[in-house]
């Protein structure tokens, strides 16, 4: 995916999350670590992180640096990611999710699929762990 489609999905589920009553702007442009920002239904202010994976894996990967600059937001800030996958949505509330130890994984430098690849700290949550889960019907 190209950077330019990445956006366009983000904007989507931006669209989308609004007609059920939140009330989010897109932010994926700037220099933000998060893709959207707004209210919840509920009228709480929050953030929120959102990755369209290719590939389906049985546990999601959240970079403990994305973690952590979004945890640094105020208190008061519903931190939500949000997981797009050939099987799936996903929707976790950072907030409040233990979260598992980190992991090393050896991954692309960058969200741009690059063939530089260094080791990073990650989560790996588990698909249950979501607060929010919509299934292909498909798969």
């Amino acid at each position: 995916m190209v950077l330019n489609k990445i956006h366009q999905l983000e904007k989507a589920m931006v669209v989308l999350l609004n007609f059920d009553g939140w009330q989010l702007e897109w932010s994926g442009e700037g220099m933000e670590r998060y893709d959207a920002k707004g209210k919840t239904p509920k009228g709480f202010d929050c953030v929120i992180e959102m990755k369209f994976r290719k590939t389906y894996y049985e546990t999601k990967m959240l970079e403990k640096d994305k973690y952590d600059a979004l945890m640094k937001l105020n208190k008061d800030v519903i931190k939500i990611y949000f997981v797009n996958d050939p099987k799936g949505n996903y929707m976790y509330y950072l907030n409040t999710l233990e979260m598992p130890k980190t992991e090393k994984k050896y991954c692309p430098d960058t969200t741009m699929w690059t063939k530089k690849r260094v080791t990073k700290d990650v989560y790996l949550l588990k698909e249950n762990d979501a607060v929010r889960i919509n299934l292909n019907e498909r798969t």
